[in-house]
């Protein structure tokens, strides 16, 4: 079936596949915490520092890149809708190239502190631009699989970071990391078009051209889909609107409500703790295992089941998948908080030693099955064009503002009510996120933006 769908759509993966670069680039990024943050607190010849770094320092490095992303979203929402999501996503890899460069001759705690949210910044964007590019481009029956195609290249950026990060120099892990958002820039600019949507409202005959390449048809055979895209962009411009206009409408003020929530619950439900503090976390858990084993484990479940939800997510449904995978996350939690409540209570865990890396094995692969890719893929369904730029650089501030909190304050909050509390929290938030789910979500699987637009207003 999956053959079937993408047979005669080569160009449309080589376009989404190119765009895909820059959230593979923010994988890398995510997860540069996890190796680099050890080598910077250490005092060999590893460290290129002076001095091992505090601990404060330590947070500030973990958590700015959240700050970052949670400052860039409205900028690229800006560029996008004034010079296009093509130059918007080229914009984006710039921060990138110069942080990871930067960061590769970095020899003070103040640069790394400054690249971190330089590199946010481009996360931002990534998360801002890329969503709405991917459902501008798709047609509507491999929608929702190429939306989730993002995550499966942010997760390879984590094992990229995992898997390297440890036994490389910082200088040359940041130079390899830079290779990638470099290649982005050549490719994109030089073979792929903007979305036909944005097209549209500048010229036509851009709009047919970029469409019949990424339909891979002549022109003659794309003029009803051409068609429809004229409309909904002439419905936008007849309805042009600000970002305050979204609460005149049931419809858009309830699209926003879904996408900062599920977006929030993301993160609520620890997903950047793990991810920055891999090494952390197995560190102390007192696991036997040499330190970087255990998150090379998690990059490789993450990304290996990055790939279940591009499959089932127009089968199953967008809804299934969210439920499904809170259920998971709060399983797995409450069962990491318990291991961590025993351990720290003294009482013996080594009969149980392999529960911290069995309990996030399930967690990254519930997270990966629903709450991970899909709350941008609904964000990028839910509004009409003329608002969703504004709207999604709201949801994206939400989602890592709330990020940047979480990761300052972790190693505190740890402290004072203990890891298994930390993770108990976090299971809780994602109960509410089931609920939340289960009562205020709509399913979007196959249907148009219009249809979506009128079930959101019923």
């Amino acid at each position: 079936m999956v053959h079937g769908l993408f047979a005669s759509r080569s160009k449309l993966l080589l376009s989404v596949g190119t765009a895909d670069l820059v959230a593979l680039t923010t994988g890398i990024m995510l997860a540069w915490s996890s190796p680099i943050l050890e080598k910077l607190s250490s005092s060999g010849d590893e460290n290129p520092l002076a001095s091992p770094i505090t601990a404060s320092e330590k947070s500030w490095i973990g958590s700015l890149l959240a700050l970052g992303a949670a400052l860039g979203p409205f900028p690229f929402a800006y560029i996008q809708d004034k010079f296009g999501r093509k130059y918007a996503l080229l914009v984006v890899a710039i921060p990138f190239i110069i942080a990871c460069l930067m960061s590769a001759f970095a020899t003070h705690v103040s640069m790394f502190i400054v690249l971190r949210v330089i590199a946010g910044i481009s996360v931002a964007g990534v998360f801002t631009v890329l969503p709405t590019y991917i459902a501008e481009v798709s047609d509507s029956a491999v929608r929702g699989m190429l939306g989730s195609s993002m995550n499966n290249f942010l997760c390879f950026g984590l094992v990229i970071s995992y898997c390297i990060g440890p036994y490389l120099p910082i200088m040359w892990f940041n130079i390899i990391a830079a290779i990638f958002p470099v290649t982005f820039l050549v490719l994109f600019f030089m073979f792929i078009p903007d979305s036909p949507y944005f097209l549209m409202g500048k010229d036509r005959n851009q709009a047919e051209s970029a469409l019949a390449f990424l339909r891979s048809k002549p022109v003659s055979e794309v003029q009803t889909e051409l068609k429809e895209i004229e409309r909904s962009v002439e419905e936008s411009k007849a309805n042009a609107a600000t970002f305050m206009d979204i609460f005149k409408s049931k419809g858009t003020t309830k699209a926003l409500i879904i996408s900062v929530l599920l977006c929030v619950f993301q993160q609520l439900s620890g997903i950047n703790i793990v991810l920055f503090y891999a090494q952390t976390i197995f560190e102390a858990s007192g696991t036997v295992m040499e330190s970087t084993i255990p998150p090379m484990i998690i990059g490789a479940v993450q990304f290996l089941s990055s790939f279940v939800t591009p499959i089932l997510v127009d089968v199953l449904g967008r809804k299934v998948l969210l439920l499904g995978s809170a259920v998971g996350m709060v399983i797995s939690e409450a069962a990491l908080g318990v291991y961590f409540f025993l351990k720290n209570d003294g009482t013996d865990v080594d009969a149980i030693s392999f529960l911290p890396i069995l309990t996030l094995v399930i967690y990254i692969i519930s997270y990966n099955c629903g709450f991970g890719p899909l709350p941008w893929t609904v964000m990028a369904e839910l509004f009409p064009s003329n608002i969703k730029s504004a709207a999604a650089s709201f949801t994206v501030f939400c989602c890592w503002f709330v990020s940047f909190i979480l990761t300052y304050f972790f190693d505190s909050v740890s402290e004072a009510i203990g890891m298994g509390g930390s993770f108990w929290i976090f299971a809780g938030f994602t109960v509410v996120a089931f609920i939340f789910t289960l009562v205020y979500v709509p399913e979007t699987k196959g249907r148009s933006f219009q249809e979506i637009q009128s079930i959101l207003n019923s």
